[in-house]
């Protein structure tokens, strides 16, 4: 990988204050609505209240959010023809989405904190500091899964809305994946095969340890964490490989 094209890429991320705020300031704003003023945002939830597994969600929801929109904006760079210009140098096909993606993770870092002061600030509760690090650390690692998400659709969407798309796509998988309200039955079955689920339910795993909430039956189910990572690495590979196959898809244009 090409350090100068991370740090330019970067730069280049940072001075678009715009979509900055945006994937910044909506996460936090869906959290205040969601989990700061819950009327039971006080209640027990694992090992914290249930204001931090609000806060859990909506971080999971931001950092996908902001991943997909940084490496989306590769869309913008196949229409200025920055895309040919890298395919004439000897990097990879791999490298140049690890390249996109590791941008991405830097500015998802930005959302995540901003959720986790917010949650600090009107008293989300975990029971001990290593369970704040832990969902931290799993829902910024695990946001480079939509890294490659957001990649792969513009390197395969034709149309400057690619990353229209995408985001729009992201809200459907959020309600899909158990992210957004607690589901049960047959949705809760069609879940489990979906891109955000096994990614929920790691971020979350330091809370709840696989638990799932508020089952319409009263009986409380548990998710092993080998199915949250299978359905993690499933999704990984899947949108790796597309994305990879786009990049030289693209460069075999030239």
């Amino acid at each position: 990988m090409s350090l100068t094209y991370i740090r330019i890429d970067l730069l280049r991320q940072l001075r678009d204050l715009s979509n900055l705020t945006f994937i910044v300031a909506m996460p936090v704003v869906m959290y205040l609505v969601f989990g700061a003023t819950a009327e039971y945002g006080g209640e027990r939830a694992g090992n914290g209240n249930v204001q931090f597994y609000v806060m859990s969600s909506m971080a999971v929801y931001g950092a996908a959010m902001a991943a997909t929109s940084v490496t989306g904006t590769a869309k913008m760079e196949q229409i200025l023809g920055w895309g040919r210009q890298i395919g004439l140098t000897p990097v990879t096909n791999r490298a140049v989405v690890a390249m996109k993606v590791v941008v991405a993770l830097a500015i998802t870092s930005f959302t995540i904190l901003a959720i986790f002061t917010a949650g600090v600030l009107t008293g989300a509760e975990a029971d001990s500091l290593n369970i704040w690090a832990a969902t931290f650390g799993i829902t910024l690692a695990g946001s480079a899964l939509f890294g490659l998400f957001g990649y792969m659709v513009v390197q395969w969407f034709k149309s400057e809305s690619a990353l229209s798309v995408a985001t729009g796509v992201l809200v459907l998988m959020s309600f899909l994946g158990n992210l957004f309200m607690p589901m049960s039955g047959i949705m809760l079955s069609i879940a489990k095969f979906t891109p955000l689920y096994g990614f929920g339910g790691l971020a979350r795993w330091p809370i709840l340890e696989g638990y799932i909430v508020n089952t319409t039956d009263g009986l409380p189910s548990r998710d092993s964490v080998w199915l949250l990572l299978a359905n993690y690495g499933a999704w990984l590979l899947i949108f790796g490989v597309l994305a990879i196959a786009g990049v030289r898809r693209s460069r075999g244009r030239l």
